[in-house]
């Protein structure tokens, strides 16, 4: 219950804000440094995560251990073995012609969007942007079956990695990380300000 009042609070300081008014739930809500350190943390785990899965993606082509070259990204293999109720949508966009334009803009949104979790910059749109990419992953791979299935790497039901690490995304979200630690605090700090020290 402390946890859901304390997400609250937090959206009824953004809107307060955005209204331009006083808010009392600011002068409640207190994160200690443990707290602090925790969301950051997870914040920049998952940064590094997608920045790297996008970096792969543009590097690409590369080579295997035996020298062999491989080809250049393309997400027309997992487009086709798409699973669930949109199965048959996302098969489509598997033959579609701009496709390659997809897979580039996927790839760099991909390491964008890590970039900025990393640094905490600009968080919020960056965690939406990684909401919006996890939601296309898992619709495209909705696990319905709840039996292992090859190619995959665990056995799931309805819940699967993109869908645990969306609900991590969505913490970061609330908690609105960027004003802990980042380069969002130093461009919203006016210049001379101390920083206000952590609760311990």
């Amino acid at each position: 219950m402390a946890t859901l009042g304390s997400i609250y609070s937090i959206w009824l300081i953004d809107w307060c804000e955005m209204g331009g008014v006083a808010c009392p739930a600011m002068d409640h809500l207190h994160l200690g440094r443990t707290q602090q350190t925790a969301l950051v943390v997870l914040r920049t785990i998952i940064g590094w995560h997608f920045l790297y899965e996008g970096l792969v993606k543009v590097v690409w082509p590369a080579w295997t251990r035996a020298g062999v070259p491989l080809g250049r990204f393309s997400s027309a293999g997992y487009l086709r073995s798409s699973t669930g109720p949109l199965a048959e949508a996302f098969r489509a966009f598997a033959d579609a012609s701009w496709l390659p334009w997809l897979d580039l803009l996927v790839a760099w949104g991909l390491l964008l969007v890590g970039l900025c979790l990393m640094l905490g910059l600009f968080t919020q749109v960056a965690c939406a942007g990684a909401l919006a990419l996890l939601a296309l992953f898992y619709l495209s791979w909705l696990p319905t079956k709840g039996v292992y299935e090859p190619g995959t790497e665990g056995n799931y039901l309805l819940v699967n990695k993109n869908l645990v690490e969306a609900a991590a995304v969505a913490v970061v979200l609330a908690f609105r990380t960027g004003r802990i630690a980042g380069l969002d605090l130093l461009l919203a700090r006016p210049r001379g300000e101390a920083r206000p020290v952590a609760e311990a």
